[in-house]
């Protein structure tokens, strides 16, 4: 027990050090770039080489440092890779069901209202009893498009 936990100090020291050693050198690098009078990237700079150093005070590198040695840790993020898995691989089966399934159910309706996409001519030019509105329409590939290519002939496309 007392081994383990003198490895995990050890660990710890190891990492804060590292952090230490590279907020350092960022701040060096940012007096660099304040002496040649960029200013603005050396406060940008400064910021970025104090993250290592708060999070090291915060107790951040600690935590970190026993997780990434913990094989427990290490399964425990299998575990969630694993569930990962299972929930994209759940949804991408549902849409590829829900997707097949839609255009059965689309074919197998008829429209509530047929000539309710029909282009709209006015009041004047067709009578309100006339063999527009009584006769059904045909369903055919034809049929289909002749409203496309109206409103496309009427736009001179």
């Amino acid at each position: 027990m007392e081994a383990t936990d003198r490895a995990r100090r050890e660990d710890r020291m190891i990492a804060e050090t590292v952090c230490s050693a590279v907020s350092a050198a960022g701040l060096g690098i940012a007096v660099v770039t304040a002496y040649r009078k960029r200013f603005l990237t050396a406060a940008r700079l400064a910021a970025y080489s104090l993250v290592p150093v708060g999070l090291v005070m915060t107790g951040v590198v600690g935590w970190l440092a026993d997780t990434a040695l913990s094989p427990t840790a290490w399964a425990g993020f299998g575990v969630l890779g694993a569930a990962w898995l299972l929930f994209a691989g759940t949804r991408a089966v549902e849409r590829r069901r829900r997707g097949a399934g839609a255009g059965r159910e689309a074919a197998g309706r008829e429209a509530v209202a047929p000539t309710a996409s029909a282009p709209s001519l006015g009041g004047a030019s067709r009578p309100v009893g006339g063999p527009a509105a009584t006769a059904p329409r045909a369903h055919g590939s034809a049929e289909d498009f002749s409203d496309i290519e109206a409103i496309l002939k009427k736009h001179g496309i």
